[in-house]
């Protein structure tokens, strides 16, 4: 994210100082500056999300074993899960739908 907002100050008052040097009036200016001023700041947060680093992997010692099985209950896809961070993960997405656990949970 840009940290000098003294840059887009600086771009929204050369426009307004543009339009208005053009003839469009001081009001149109002002809701030109304004507009521009939104769209290059909505800009630079779109920017700054994108370039936001992936997050650091978790130590391998946090990693535990299991023993899961999902089905996907529209093809009938199976996924056995081996490892997971905690011992109640989340179901596996397949079908853009949760799969459904299919190993009892006693069985764990």
């Amino acid at each position: 994210m840009i940290r000098n907002h003294r840059v887009i100050a600086a771009v929204v008052v050369i426009g307004a100082v543009a339009s208005i040097a053009a003839g469009f009036g001081v009001v149109k200016s002002l809701v030109a500056a304004a507009v521009c001023w939104l769209i290059l700041r909505t800009g630079v947060l779109m920017l700054g999300g994108l370039a936001r680093p992936i997050p650091a992997p978790p130590p391998a010692g946090e990693m535990r074993k299991v023993k899961i099985t999902y089905r996907c209950d529209i093809c009938g896809t199976e996924v056995r899960m081996t490892a997971a961070p905690d011992e109640d993960p989340e179901p596996p997405r397949h079908c853009q739908e949760d799969m459904a656990l299919v190993t009892p949970v006693d069985d764990i």
